[in-house]
């Protein structure tokens, strides 16, 4: 909407020539979205429900009766300001509709007294990244279809609906889950999410932003990969204006609220630059600290097939009971990792010839 409203007072005010550039907008809904979430956060302490104890956080005791469902608040401000600063297209208004949606389902779940159950939540989380693929493939295709990019080769892949619609479903999926799994340690889950949000912010503006590779990979949509870099770095100043409040110790937690609407906008993300083996770049511990264990359980619990008997997932769990690291230490080590990784495969990925 500024941007629209910018647009139009052009030509009388020289000032709102800056509003023409990408890279202002990014830093205007960058500071704006974390100065607003540091401000108005603590606002909302009393009127979020109370943490009933996680059962795999560092110190379940400790975090019990904090205020949490604070990703309520967070995402909304990323909804406010991505529509005041982005030129928005009608898939980009689905997707954060669709995050604010991920969001509500985590934070009616944080507000219950009982919890819903794995089950329940997951039912909720299929469908809404169910609804997210077939969007994704309804706006993205073009003649022939959608389009896949993949590391080590320089072919672009056409698939079929029916393909990318299961693997869309699946990384999404995937991606609420582990990202959720992974909120156990104060910081853990947000600063793993913040780290693949600028990834993806910069990957988006300074890769797959320029006409020339879009078009190279027959992404034609990435045309427009500046604006998804300006709605990443907007959700990825609400997430740091979070973790002002959520360093150690804690005062505030995000709940499935911002945990489960993360994961879904990282995956989304993932899907929208034509790779989705992008995951292993932004969230490889995320998949690792989360994931195995869903695949543990899975197994044991439809199969009877047991893995993984001397490791406790999620692996922060492991880490602090069988090693007795601290929150700290399990923090800046897997944050570490993270980067290593990160710089270490993001260079693979794109040499494209």
């Amino acid at each position: 909407m500024l941007y629209y409203l910018a647009d139009f007072f052009i030509d009388s005010f020289g000032p709102f020539r800056l509003f023409q550039s990408y890279a202002v907008l990014i830093e205007l809904a960058f500071f704006i979205s974390f100065f607003v979430t540091v401000f108005l956060l603590p606002k909302f302490y009393k009127k979020l429900p109370t943490d009933r104890g996680r059962e795999f956080t560092f110190n379940a005791e400790a975090a019990k009766g904090k205020p949490t469902g604070s990703g309520s608040i967070f995402i909304s401000i990323f909804a406010i300001v991505a529509f005041l600063f982005v030129p928005l297209n009608p898939l980009q208004l689905i997707i954060i509709a669709l995050t604010w949606l991920t969001m509500l389902t985590g934070f009616l779940d944080d507000r219950s007294i009982i919890s819903w159950g794995e089950y329940k939540k997951g039912a909720l989380d299929l469908i809404i990244s169910l609804i997210a693929s077939f969007a994704l493939y309804s706006f993205l295709k073009d003649e022939s279809g959608v389009h896949f990019w993949l590391p080590f080769t320089s072919k672009v892949f056409t698939i079929k609906p029916w393909l990318y619609i299961i693997i869309s479903t699946v990384l999404l999926w995937l991606s609420i889950n582990t990202t959720n799994c992974t909120d156990g340690v104060d910081g853990l889950s947000a600063t793993l999410s913040l780290l693949a949000l600028i990834t993806m912010g910069i990957i988006f503006y300074f890769i797959l932003g320029h006409t020339d590779i879009a078009s190279y990979l027959l992404v034609p949509h990435l045309k427009n990969g500046a604006t998804w870099s300006i709605i990443t770095f907007t959700l990825s100043g609400c997430l740091l204006g979070y973790l002002w409040h959520n360093a150690f110790p804690s005062k505030v937690l995000m709940g499935d609220a911002g945990s489960r609407a993360l994961g879904f906008f990282i995956g989304i993300a993932v899907m929208i630059s034509g790779n989705p083996f992008l995951i292993l770049v932004t969230s490889s511990i995320i998949f690792i600290n989360g994931g195995m264990g869903l695949i543990k359980v899975f197994l044991l619990r439809f199969f009877k097939i047991k893995i993984f008997k001397k490791i406790r997932f999620p692996l922060h769990d492991h880490m602090r009971k069988n090693y007795l690291w601290s929150p700290t230490q399990i923090l800046i080590k897997f944050f570490i990792i993270q980067i290593l990784i990160t710089i270490a495969v993001v260079g693979i990925f794109f040499k494209i010839r």
